[in-house]
């Protein structure tokens, strides 16, 4: 019995660790970017934006 609970915590952090590894990694291949784009995007507006304000208050 000492054996199977030994065996069944270790494969329930395995488990844990594994569910966990890949969240972060599909966190950091798919949502960082489109994050990172999302804020270029902002950016670019925001200049336009400050850039067209300019050219028309004179």
């Amino acid at each position: 019995m000492k054996q199977f609970t030994k065996g069944l915590l270790i494969g329930t952090i395995a488990t844990i660790s594994a569910v966990a590894g890949g969240i972060f990694s599909f966190h950091k291949s798919v949502i960082k970017p489109i994050e990172e784009q999302e804020d270029k995007f902002d950016e670019n507006r925001r200049a336009a934006v400050r850039k067209g304000r300019s050219a028309h208050s004179k």
